[in-house]
């Protein structure tokens, strides 16, 4: 008689599912693109991905963090119209040289502070040619899971609507397999049309839930190639963002485990 009462009372004491990204299939499909694939999940306590640790030229995924270093800089003053119309532009457009005139007012230096205020240890600034900075999958899916608290306040809602409305010619990759319910703010870095390099770093957030995504790829055979690529790993890595993300609230972090560690690393 007591059965029934019991199945049902298992079922609503049965922990909901826990979403994690499906590593190997974006490892098995990275091993069929030419070139070389790095990539990187994160959420607020684990992080997943392969060769996490590969220095890349940043190309234009660098920008995002010229807009932050920059807008740390302005700190609490309102900006200038100027200012906004080479900001404006760089990350909406991925404008050059708007990127370069932001560059030369901060200098390496304020790149160099944000990388140490945000925990990564593998960035070097590339000087004058700032597309030949060097960045990781580790330190960006850092940098992005929480980039609107690394811009001060006056300034929070200005970045993050610069990061979620790209021009719609350059919203490849990773913004056409966003999960439904999730909005994505990004950055993408290319070579100029030659697929030498192709990234785009990521954060998806839904309510008070982040997932940050890294997908960095060198050698492709043209762009086109390169965001296919891009846009193959991120269906895979985020196929089924729909339940409980491990890494919620309350969860205890991993991220200061060596790398060896992270079984789900390599």
């Amino acid at each position: 008689m007591l059965v029934a009462p019991l199945l049902a009372a298992t079922a609503l004491l049965a922990p909901s599912p826990q979403w994690q990204p499906d590593i190997e299939a974006a490892r098995a499909y990275a091993r069929t693109r030419p070139g070389t694939v790095a990539f990187a999940v994160r959420t607020e306590s684990r992080l997943w991905g392969s060769h996490v640790d590969q220095r890349f030229r940043s190309a234009s995924v660098l920008k995002a963090m010229l807009l932050v270093a920059y807008l740390r800089h302005a700190r609490d003053r309102p900006l200038r119209a100027s200012e906004r119309a080479l900001l404006t532009p760089m990350i909406r457009r991925s404008d050059n040289f708007a990127a370069t005139a932001i560059r030369n007012r901060i200098g390496d230096a304020a790149l160099v502070r944000l990388a140490r205020a945000t925990g990564m240890t593998r960035f070097r600034p590339g000087g004058a040619i700032w597309g030949d900075s060097q960045i990781t999958a580790r330190d960006q899916t850092r940098f992005f899971l929480h980039i609107d608290a690394r811009v001060p306040a006056r300034h929070r809602a200005y970045a993050m609507r610069l990061l979620r409305t790209i021009i719609p010619s350059q919203r490849w990759g990773i913004a056409r397999v966003v999960p439904a319910g999730w909005t994505l703010f990004f950055k993408g870095g290319w070579g100029s049309g030659t697929g030498a390099v192709d990234h785009q770093i990521g954060l998806l957030r839904q309510g008070d839930e982040r997932v940050s995504i890294a997908v960095l790829t060198l050698g492709n055979p043209d762009q086109r190639y390169g965001t296919d690529t891009e846009q193959g790993i991120a269906a895979r890595l985020l196929r089924g963002l729909d339940g409980t993300l491990v890494g919620s609230a309350g969860a205890t972090t991993t991220e200061g485990a060596p790398q060896g560690a992270l079984a789900s690393v390599s």
